[in-house]
């Protein structure tokens, strides 16, 4: 028996709201390229989840509620979209083709962002897995081509998902209202410390750069 969408919801947010006492500000060099997923995303704002939230916050509360868009996606694409159900049964499998992939079976957390970190200039990677991934890839043989009456007939057939896709996020987004307020009671008790704790810090820094710190006494 299929779950509700509200259950679904409600699930996702509980599983987040496990993880967040876990999660702690990234120290690291931020990336140039805004996260797809998140930035302005509708399911968040919904969530309450705005753009002053650090991004790992909203990744992991984001890719939870992608998934089960993607669910339900899937579902009515295998009931009602055999044009396209065909090819994506077919990309699967030369998915499962390939000898190396770096992206599948992450957590939640990490689901979506690139598997690199962004080059340094004048410091070039001796690898990347992205560049691994790639070199994998080329080894599968390539799906066969369509006619241009089976890419119009898919192109249609891809629109039908994405109305369908579109309405459920839109039926998440509702269910979302609901639980906005232990979403943000969350953030004010497990994310805003650490935030304001790291502003303090890097404010102490700013006022005396050069400051050694308080002297050593002598006997």
């Amino acid at each position: 028996m299929e779950r509700s969408l509200d259950t679904q919801v409600s699930q996702a947010v509980d599983a987040w709201l496990r993880w967040l006492p876990r999660w702690v500000p990234s120290t690291h060099r931020a990336r140039i390229a805004p996260c797809r997923r998140c930035l302005g995303s509708p399911l968040l704002a919904a969530a309450g989840l705005g753009t002053d939230a650090p991004h790992g916050v909203q990744h992991g509360l984001s890719t939870r509620l992608k998934a089960i868009v993607d669910a339900a996606v899937a579902t009515y694409t295998a009931r009602n979209l055999p044009m396209l159900q065909s090819e994506l049964e077919q990309q699967a499998e030369r998915n499962r083709a390939r000898s190396y992939r770096p992206a599948e079976g992450l957590d939640p957390e990490f689901e979506g962002l690139p598997i690199d970190p962004d080059p340094v200039p004048g410091a070039p990677f001796l690898f990347t897995l992205g560049g691994m991934a790639s070199d994998a890839d080329a080894q599968v043989p390539a799906l066969p081509p369509l006619s241009e009456a089976a890419k119009a007939a898919l192109r249609q057939e891809v629109a039908m998902a994405d109305d369908y896709a579109n309405l459920v996020g839109r039926e998440i987004c509702t269910v979302l209202l609901g639980h906005r307020l232990r979403i943000q009671a969350a953030v004010r008790e497990f994310v805003e410390p650490q935030v304001e704790a790291l502003l303090e810090e890097l404010t102490r820094s700013l006022d005396a750069p050069f400051d050694p710190g308080p002297p050593s006494s002598t006997a």
